[in-house]
């Protein structure tokens, strides 16, 4: 267990994410983040989408403060968190004021929130970027990588969508740009013409007229996916924090865990490393400091900036504390460039 810092500087961390009360604390990437945060003794807030504001042209939130003593397994500490919230004190705070706000709503995006914090990413750190996040949650971010994705097509055209799958001959997946969690993911085939016209039909709401269509990727089926599974690997700040293997369990080709994949200890090969290296610098030119990745087939399929997760599994696999690494990185970020002192330690 970390302990809290001797005579280190004390941060102010903002969490902005869902209702606390909905979240299992033991499954939970974010409370993990929370937790390593008090244990060393600096501010927590909690804040959702809609308490942001704008007061006098400055972005301000409600936030509660959620801050307990340290020294509490997991669990109590979730308790003693939980009571926080039935208290009465709204804090009404300039976001600006805080040190950190980590970004960790599940998905969907909300591009309220986004548009709200855009304008003060430069004054707070956030984790993952506001503008970042905008840019990074659709799904056609990876084209930014276009030599290590599998064959991919995006289009609102039913009719150039079914030649696509025609002149690919094999099975190929449909996603939704804006889809997360593996909803909406479909695997077709041109085997089966009536039913893959309906689906594009419905995927782009052909009905429309063009300009209000879909637009739907389309992408190569991978086929080891099935034998296999796919590779989940954290980056923190574009190096490589940790890693884990998910297979589907019944049969579906999707590995979302929520979908109901088993995850597995994995080792990462030199190739995946190679991948993670190229991707580095685009990730941190647009404030995607962590994200997670998907890896089918040594190919990259997905990129998770919203809220990714995968810490408590990874930690268990591996017997280690990624969530430490986390905040040892916001401290680098925040406390050494305010107090560059020497004598202030790392919590071990």
């Amino acid at each position: 267990m970390s302990q809290p810092r001797q005579g280190s500087k004390v941060m102010e961390v903002g969490f902005l994410m869902d209702d606390l009360r909905q979240i299992d604390p033991v499954w939970e990437t974010t409370a993990y983040i929370m937790y390593e945060c008090n244990q060393r003794g600096h501010s927590v807030f909690f804040l959702e989408p809609h308490d942001l504001y704008i007061r006098n042209n400055k972005v301000v939130a409600r936030m509660r403060n959620i801050t307990v003593p340290p020294g509490l397994g997991i669990e109590l500490y979730w308790q003693a968190l939980l009571h926080c919230l039935d208290q009465d004190g709204l804090i009404f705070e300039t976001v600006t004021d805080l040190d950190v706000l980590f970004l960790r709503k599940d998905p969907p995006l909300n591009y309220e929130a986004m548009a709200f914090l855009g304008p003060v990413s430069d004054k707070v750190f956030m984790v993952n970027s506001a503008t970042g996040q905008i840019n990074g949650n659709s799904k056609a971010y990876i084209l930014n990588f276009p030599e290590i994705i599998p064959e991919t097509h995006v289009s609102r055209d039913p009719s150039r969508l079914r030649k696509i799958i025609d002149d690919f001959g094999g099975d190929m997946v449909i996603k939704p740009l804006q889809g997360h969690g593996g909803h909406g993911v479909i695997k077709v085939s041109n085997r089966d013409q009536e039913n893959l016209s309906s689906l594009i039909n419905y995927y782009v709401q052909a009905s429309r007229p063009y300009p209000e269509r879909n637009p739907i990727m389309v992408q190569e089926y991978l086929k080891t996916v099935k034998e296999e599974g796919d590779v989940r690997i954290l980056l923190l700040n574009g190096e490589i924090l940790g890693a884990m293997g998910r297979k589907s369990l019944t049969g579906d080709f999707r590995t979302n865990v929520h979908a109901g994949a088993r995850a597995f200890k994995h080792e990462i090969t030199p190739e995946q490393r190679d991948i993670c290296k190229r991707i580095k610098p685009r990730l941190i030119k647009d404030g995607l400091y962590f994200v997670g990745i998907d890896i089918i087939a040594d190919k990259l399929v997905e990129i998770n900036c919203v809220s990714p997760g995968g810490i408590p599994r990874i930690n268990r696999f591996d017997d280690v504390k990624l969530e430490s690494k986390v905040v040892d990185f916001i401290e680098e970020k925040i406390i050494a460039p305010k107090y560059p002192n020497p004598s202030v330690k790392k919590a071990g």
